[in-house]
């Protein structure tokens, strides 16, 4: 390491520089009028692995609410790029599905005749939660500039291809 690095890990200095001092940090952002939410946020890079984003998906409805741990690789945020693609063309999709972490599934008209978003631990706590939400109109194209600012901001720092995808 080093000496002007720091053990935190998720901001350098150079990073700063390039944003302005403002990261991209929410890669999905789905919320309704009535406080249902799902978010997954990029905290910063892994500390444990050079080609990870440490992660986080952040659940709240007026009933239930939580977050879970996870890394984002490259390969990942390319597979969440074929979800849109998926999506927009009227498809429910599952994310992270075959991964060792949480999977997030979008159903386009899910158990209550609307969207449902489903968080999945099957590995960790082996917890579902199930979240009806009806988002934005224009919320795949906000998607699809979201993954673009976190790609082009995240992914040009992390050192090597994701073997474990």
């Amino acid at each position: 390491m080093h000496s002007w690095q720091s053990d935190d890990l998720s901001v350098l200095p150079d990073e700063r520089a390039v944003m302005g001092d403002v990261a991209p940090r929410e890669l999905i952002a789905l919320a309704d009028d009535e406080g249902n939410s799902v978010t997954v946020s990029v905290l910063g890079r892994d500390p444990r692995w050079s080609a990870g984003l440490d992660a986080e998906i952040v659940v709240r409805t007026p009933f239930v609410s939580g977050r879970i741990h996870l890394v984002l690789s490259a390969s990942k945020l390319d597979s969440w790029a074929d979800a849109l693609n998926r999506l927009d063309a009227g498809e429910d999709v599952v994310w992270m599905e075959w991964d060792r972490g949480p999977s997030i599934s979008l159903q386009l008209t899910g158990e209550r005749d609307c969207p449902e978003v489903v968080v999945e631990d099957e590995s960790g706590s082996m917890v579902t939660v199930r979240v009806p939400l009806v988002p934005p109109d224009d919320w795949i194209a906000d998607h699809r500039q979201r993954l673009n600012q976190v790609m082009n901001h995240w992914v040009p720092m992390l050192s090597a291809p994701d073997p474990r995808s």
